[in-house]
Order: C-alpha cells, then structure tokens, then sequence
C-alpha cells in the first residue's frame, strides 16, 4: 500500500474502532503491510482522536527500524510475527473489545460457534498470559499463529485480528464480539427495589464535588453492586488505570466522596458504579472498563475459573501507566 493512504487509512481505524467500542483512550494498536519489508503502525500511547497522519510510524519487520516522529506501539514485535507468519495478511488491528477480552479469560474450548463463523475468522485460538510488551506474550501470539488461526485471543490483554484489508479486518473483530457475546455465562437476578431519593442526592453531592464524575448502570455492573461483589483486575487495562480492584461502598454519601477521594471506580450497594476522572474522555474510557471488568468477573465466576493478575504486575502495569500512558496520550 502506498505509505500516504496508508497513514490516513490507519488514523481513520482508530477514530472508528473508538466509535464501535472495540477500544478505549489509547489501547490497542493497528498496522497495515507497505510492502515486502515495511508495515505502517500506530504509535504508543497516543489518544486515537489526537493521531494524525504525521505520527503513524513505518517499520521494517526484519531488522526492526523505524522512521518517524514517535515511537511504534510497544506491542509491534505481535505485529511484526504476524507478517512474517501470514503473507495474505495486510492489517492487524489489536483490540480491546470487551466480551472476547472476558472470553480469553476462560478459553475457547467449548466456545458456540459455528463452521462458517470459524471459516470467517480465518481460525481462532488463544494465547497464554504476558506482561504488555513483553517477549512472553510475543512469544505466546507466536505459538497460536503456528496454528494458523487469525484470530488469538490474548490472555488478560485483548484480542488480535488480522485480515488482508481493513474492511475485512474491522468485520472480523465484530463478528468476534457478536460470537463471544453469545458465549458469556452468567445470569442475572430479578431486579431489586431501589431508593431513587436517595441515590439522586448522593449523585447531587459527588457531580458538585468533582467535575468529571459519571454513574455506570450497565447490566453486569448492577449484578456485582446489587451482590457486593468486589471486582479484581483480571485484565491489564484495568489494572493500569484503575488499579487491582473497585471496591464496594454502602449507599452513604459521606462513604461514597471518601472512597472517591482515593479511587477513581467504586461501587455502590443498589446503585451501580462512580468512576471520576481529570478528563472528559478518561471518564467515558473508565465507565467502559468497569463494565467490561464486571462481565469479565461475571463469567469466570459462572465458568468456575479462578483468575486475577497478581499483586506484583497490578502495581507494576498501574505505576507504568501513571508515569509514561497517561502522559503520553495528549502529546
């Protein structure tokens, strides 16, 4: 692909993988083939509605330079594997999407799905666990594209789908969220009475305190509010911007801007989740975290799967983004 439609294809990727949800603020990462030697990437840590066609990167997937204004995606070795494995392939998109994220979690062992989905997909396996950026999780997408499979599930991390354009790339991502959503194993309890007097003025009081603040109400967050349930980090975008867990918070005012002062997601008992924020768009990436950790937590509940990232690589990943992420994004 000539390398100036290929910038702008990939800027326009991003902007429209933000609008479906299949990502949030900076994570993920998409490419596309230039020629035999050189892909296009994005950058790291850059939010998608700030990348411009100037801050895409061209790397070469043999001898690892590049050229450009700013850094290539700290996952570009997943890339690079992928282009040398797979000559058909011409895009890779590196996603976030919040029901295959929950399903990497347990395994696709008796995942629904169909001949002709699979056939669609271009084959569909999962990787085991590495730290972002890491040589193990390279390693590990290596092992699962040995299988031929064009869709790998990331364990903790997210899905990679590759296609030979972005056309049919993007289409496989959502196919995919289509297929694991459907494969989600939990159910929900009869609603609960709920005190709206009381919940419009702790709601009152915590938008006067903080300027950026928002309820999340979705489905699976209610359950783990309407339970008490805690929710633990089980995958690594959680860990990094909200930390190793969201706690649960009784429906008291006084507890509530406390526990806020402190943590940037709580829950709160028949309420729902409060997620605060310094920006605008770090609030609507917070409110689809907390959901897609609650139905992450949900279904390896219901599957009887134990599994959290550890105390040691929370902190890690959390102070990471704190110090590089979080500052990288605007620039």
């Amino acid at each position: 692909m000539e390398e100036n439609r290929a910038r702008k294809l990939l800027v326009n990727t991003g902007k429209k993988l933000l609008e479906t949800g299949l990502v949030a603020r900076t994570w993920g990462n998409i490419s596309c083939r230039l020629d035999e030697e050189n892909i296009a990437i994005t950058p790291s840590g850059l939010d998608y509605k700030k990348t411009s066609e100037d801050d895409i990167v061209k790397l070469n997937i043999f001898t690892g330079d590049w050229q450009g204004r700013r850094k290539p995606s700290g996952e570009k070795k997943i890339h690079i594997a992928v282009y040398k494995a797979f000559p058909d392939v011409n895009f890779v998109i590196h996603t976030h999407q919040t029901y295959a994220s929950a399903i990497g979690l347990v395994g696709i062992e008796n995942l629904d799905i169909t001949e002709d989905e699979r056939e669609k997909l271009g084959g569909i396996t999962r990787a085991n666990y590495g730290l972002p950026g890491t040589k193990m999780l390279s390693n590990a997408v290596s092992e699962g594209l040995k299988m031929e499979a064009k869709v790998i599930l990331m364990e903790k991390h997210g899905a990679l789908v590759c296609g030979s354009s972005q056309e049919e790339t993007i289409e496989k991502a959502m196919l995919l969220e289509e297929i694991c959503k459907r494969n989600i194993k939990f159910s929900f309890e009869e609603k609960r009475e709920k005190d709206i007097t009381k919940t419009d003025e702790l709601l009152k009081t915590v938008r006067d305190k903080f300027k950026y603040i928002d309820l999340v109400q979705t489905a699976a967050v209610l359950e783990c509010a309407s339970k008490g349930l805690p929710i633990y980090a089980q995958l690594d975008d959680m860990a990094q911007m909200i930390g190793r867990k969201i706690p649960v918070i009784v429906n008291d005012i006084n507890h509530v801007v406390k526990a806020l002062e402190r943590k940037n997601a709580v829950l709160v008992s028949s309420v729902g989740a409060l997620v605060r924020a310094e920006t605008e768009d770090d609030m609507i990436a917070l409110r689809l975290l907390v959901d897609k950790a609650a139905v992450s937590n949900l279904h390896t509940a219901a599957s009887n799967v134990k599994t959290r990232i550890g105390i040691v690589d929370a902190s890690l990943m959390k102070l990471v983004y704190k110090m590089k992420y979080s500052k990288q994004k605007d620039r």
